[in-house]
């Protein structure tokens, strides 16, 4: 087995009791490798609970390991296994010294994504991890593969029985002379040289005269032996011992001293030990000998001798367990133990106390697990979990299920809204755990009605239940009443009153924030950067993006808050949007670092988009397209407004190549004309069907058909003016310039063009401009004879047109030899403010030292020594 150490993969493969975790245990100490163990059963077929398990089996030889991975598999919508797996990877390559990782009893897991994860991991194993599993049946991997690939070692049932000269010496070990040769032989043939049945078989021997006799009536197939062996350990065992067994096989792991609470007794420590010592199939957990726990064939026997001897005390059991867990702060598998034990109002007064905490580390999938099984009856009493249900509800989709619980509740507080179907009160009392919570109901209620009304389209419901929030919660309620800004500032957003909705998500930010939900904060600051771009404030947004992504890495914890990748994603595309192509790359590739355990929910369908888009700027449309079509895949539903539809960008591109059929067949089939009403949800939509027609007109040009695209053009315009919508209103005019040019009046063509690029210039905008390709190049040459302030950003633009600009613009002051970076750019207009350094990194949030190395950029580029100077030279240059 050593000697396949280089391999990725060493496969122990046996009937039960071959001596699989021995073996393996005594190999892995063995291995000049630090050994990471991980004993399975059936609950880890859950792929995020197998992974939790797997970074925790490696963090106890490497600490630090997977920290990251452990918190995004904690959050509500974990990111894809091989994303997880990749980043775990990753830290693993990065070892000084190799790791064995060992996976026992891995045949107690049926679970396909579990498969398909270890495959993953197998299949990108770096040189300091190699992967052991045992199992009893070969498990659902590419083993013929790796078998052709010389990456397997296999170690079969064959290879693990015992002779009849390795039965002599274990037998001898564990009895000592009193066994003859002949019965020592009869034992290895009757068992085939399985271990367990001679171990079975030397515990029943102990304390029996006749030997030869207990030899000659052994026999029968492994279940029957299995049955008669564990019955004849029992009942040979001390009463005290006896009653440990049996009761302490509730437990999927043992401790002293929840062993002593599960059963009463107050020796569960000595006690574990001498099982360990006298091989009652006990497995050690970790070094210190804390935590163990039966092998599974034996705590199977055991459970099933419990339940047949004394079926009135399960349930008892299983109630101390969970009183022990929960005292230990140990709130899941307290949950867990008291569904065990039927114990429905124990699980639900749990449950309630844990939902502050499963609510800010948005655990909904394991509140709807939990609550599923409670009776109906005792849900409909409880007002307070009634709402936490309908919370979860909501989050996954279900609305009539979550109008439900929420009436459920309501009928307590003597509300009886309509449409909702429900019976009367049930004829129980109502039962209330956390007061706190039952206070605020009212208004908690109200949130997910508004968040049930916007899901449903129902703007007004939406503005009706929050402001009904912000009547009922103190000042103090940070939460909802950032909740209730939150979606009042959605539903503005819906309507595109967009300054409305940026006061109100700014509110929502500052709110959440000081309720310290940080994860929820950095998703409402992502949308409220989204409004500032949809309002054109470019630098707004950055600014909104640097806070949150310094307020994600600033954890007091050490921890990347989830969100932070999003972060990341947001500057990449503003960072695009400006024209600097590299920043915008490598800030997607920090959100992959990142958001492989960062990312909230959007995350992998926003990063997808905007590798599309950088895509795109580098000229492989074909590539933006693949990218658009898996960023489909991602999508998930959230309650913000869709303003961009993926569908909509695939069509420009379409056009940008050519495809008018393709682009025409998506017109008609979302019914779009240029006689059509366009607002703002369908906005981009209808400046899509403009480029479409431009298309059409630079090929078939027809005065009807200019005439009503600028007729449409004009619409948009005047829509997105109305709006505040400055990325409309450029968008609108630079097509209207494009339309004009297409009818050969290119003096007319610069008017709404040098109307776009006054817009454009404060905010730095490029690609906007840019993407339109050549014709928009050959305007800007245009534009750029003659002098005027745009002449440095005009230069600018033709430089990200890929134009040779010497001879089409006149001279103009002397230019920077390299272009200033967006960030750059935001650092030099503020050095004509009279900040000092260690402000201006404070307004910037980044380190001085990181403010020095803008600076320095900035002056060499700029051909200046002085902060005076460089102030002067961007006026020159119309920079500032």
């Amino acid at each position: 087995m050593s000697a396949g150490l280089h391999r990725r993969l060493t496969l122990v493969s046996a009937p039960v009791g071959f001596g699989k975790t021995t073996l393996l245990s005594e190999w892995a100490t063995d291995s000049g490798r630090r050994p990471a163990w991980l004993s399975l059963d059936a609950a880890d077929s859950d792929p995020a609970r197998f992974l939790l398990y797997l970074v925790a089996a490696l963090q106890t030889v490497v600490p630090d390991i997977g920290r990251e991975v452990v918190g995004a598999l904690q959050a509500a919508a974990p990111p894809p296994a091989e994303v997880l797996l990749t980043a775990l990877l990753n830290e693993v390559a990065a070892l000084s010294t190799p790791v064995l990782l060992v996976l026992d009893d891995y045949h107690l897991l049926d679970a396909a994504p579990v498969d398909h994860a270890l495959s993953f991991l197998i299949d990108h194993l770096p040189p300091t991890l190699h992967v052991a599993v045992a199992t009893r049946e070969d498990p659902r991997f590419p083993l013929a593969r790796w078998r052709a690939q010389g990456q397997l070692t296999e170690v079969r049932a064959s290879d693990l029985r015992f002779t009849a000269a390795e039965a002599a010496e274990f037998l001898g070990q564990l009895i000592g002379p009193e066994l003859s040769e002949p019965d020592i032989v009869a034992l290895e043939e009757r068992t085939e040289g399985w271990i367990a049945g001679l171990q079975l078989a030397a515990l029943s021997m102990r304390g029996r005269t006749d030997l030869p006799a207990f030899v000659r009536a052994f026999s029968g197939d492994n279940r029957y032996i299995i049955d008669y062996l564990a019955e004849e350990v029992l009942q040979r065992q001390p009463e005290p011992v006896r009653q440990f067994l049996l009761q302490t096989a509730i437990l999927e792991r043992l401790s002293g001293p929840l062993c002593d609470a599960v059963t009463g007794q107050t020796q569960g420590s000595a006690q574990l030990q001498a099982l360990e010592r006298g091989n009652f199939f006990v497995v050690a957990l970790d070094d210190q000998r804390e935590w163990y726990r039966y092998h599974h064939l034996f705590g199977d026997v055991l459970a099933l001798h419990l339940k047949a001897e004394q079926p009135a005390r399960v349930a008892a059991l299983h109630g101390r367990a969970s009183v022990w867990f929960e005292q230990q702060g140990l709130a899941h598998d307290a949950v867990r133990h008291a569904l065990a034990a039927d114990d429905a109002e124990r699980a639900a007064t749990l449950i309630e106390r844990l939902m502050p905490q499963l609510r800010r580390s948005r655990e909904e999938a394991a509140l709807l697990n939990w609550l599923r099984v409670l009776p109906e009856p005792l849900l409909r009493a409880r007002p307070v979990l009634s709402v936490y249900y309908a919370g979860a509800l909501l989050v996954s989709g279900r609305i009539r299920e979550a109008q439900t619980r929420l009436k459920d509740a309501e009928r307590w507080l003597g509300a009886e809204p309509d449409g909702v179907e429900g019976g009367p009160l049930p004829a129980t009392e109502m039962v209330v755990v956390d007061e706190q919570e039952f206070s605020v109901l009212a208004a908690s209620i109200a949130i997910y009605r508004a968040g049930i009304a916007l899901a449903l389209g129902d703007l007004t419901g939406t503005i009706r239940a929050a402001q009904q929030v912000l009547k009922l919660v103190p000042a103090d309620d940070h939460l909802r009443r950032g909740s209730a800004r939150g979606f009042l500032g959605i539903a503005a957003w819906t309507r595109g009153e967009l300054e409305q909705a940026e006061q109100s998500y700014t509110e929502c930010v500052a709110l959440v924030q000081k309720a310290e939900y940080l994860s929820d904060a950095l998703g409402c600051a992502a949308a409220l950067a989204d409004l500032q771009r949809e309002r054109g404030r470019l630098r707004g947004a950055m600014h909104t993006y640097e806070r949150g992504l310094h307020l994600a890495t600033t954890d007091l914890t050490g921890a990347v808050v989830r969100g932070a990748a999003d972060m990341q994603v947001g500057m990449s595309e503003l960072q695009l949007e400006r024209g600097d192509v590299k920043a915008a790359a490598q800030h997607l590739r920090d959100s992959k670092t990142l958001g492989e355990f960062a990312g909230l929910p959007p995350f992998q369908f926003r990063w997808c988009l905007a590798q599309a888009r950088v895509q795109w700027a580098l000229g492989e449309l074909d590539a933006a397209l693949k990218l658009f079509d898996e960023a489909e895949q991602h999508a998930v539903l959230d309650f913000l407004p869709v303003v961009r539809p993926v569908a909509a960008l695939r069509v420009r591109v379409w056009t940008a190549q050519g495809r008018l059929n393709e682009a025409l067949g998506w017109v008609n089939g979302r019914g779009l004309s240029v006689h059509g009403d366009p607002g703002y949800l369908n906005e981009f939509e209808y400046l899509t069907l403009a480029r479409v027609l431009l298309a059409q007109a630079r090929a078939n040009p027809t005065e009807s058909a200019l005439l009503e695209l600028h007729s449409l053009l004009e619409r948009l315009l005047r829509g997105a003016e109305a709006g505040g919508r400055i990325p409309g209103v450029i968008e609108s005019l630079l097509l209207q310039a494009l339309a004009l040019q297409v009818q050969g009046t290119i003096q007319q063509a610069l008017v709404p063009l040098l109307r776009a690029l006054h817009l454009a210039q404060p905010e730095g905008y490029v690609r906007l401009i840019v993407d339109e390709g050549a014709p928009m190049a050959a305007l800007l040459r245009h534009a750029a004879k003659r002098a005027s302030p745009l002449t440095p950003y005009l230069q600018h633009l033709l430089t990200a047109c890929g134009e040779r600009v010497g001879d089409a613009v006149p001279p103009v002051a002397q230019q920077p030899g390299d272009p200033l970076s967006a960030r750059e750019l935001d650092v030099l207009r503020r050095l004509g403010s009279e900040l000092d350094g260690p402000s201006l990194a404070r307004e910037l949030h980044v380190s001085l030292n990181t403010l020095r190395t803008h600076t320095r950029n900035i002056y060499s580029k700029l051909g200046v020594n002085s902060r005076r100077a460089a102030v002067r030279r961007a006026q020159e240059l119309g920079l500032a």
